[in-house]
């Protein structure tokens, strides 16, 4: 079973296919999500990646945890599921 991993403190300028291939050191990567900003497009510094197995997610977390990728140390552990927040009004 895959396992999603938060990876975060990266650089603005760190493209998926840089974040998969750091990963891919560990084991198979399933997906790579980078997240961007709505309005401007350009990344907010964080995104998931999900792992082959629970195996290669704690590999992944032991090898690039407080690691450098393009001049930051990430920051990764295992994805907590999402809160259920109320609905804003407006």
């Amino acid at each position: 079973m895959a396992t999603r991993l938060f990876v975060g403190n990266m650089s603005y300028d760190t493209t998926e296919q840089e974040l998969r291939e750091h990963f891919a050191e560990a084991g198979h990567v399933v997906q790579c999500d980078l997240i961007l900003d709505k309005f401007t497009s350009k990344s907010r510094g964080f995104g998931f990646v999900e792992m082959g197995s629970q195996e290669e997610a704690d590999r992944a977390v032991e090898m690039c945890n407080g690691k450098e990728l393009d001049g930051r140390q990430l920051t990764v552990n295992e994805a907590r599921p999402r809160e259920e927040r109320p609905r804003r009004e407006y």
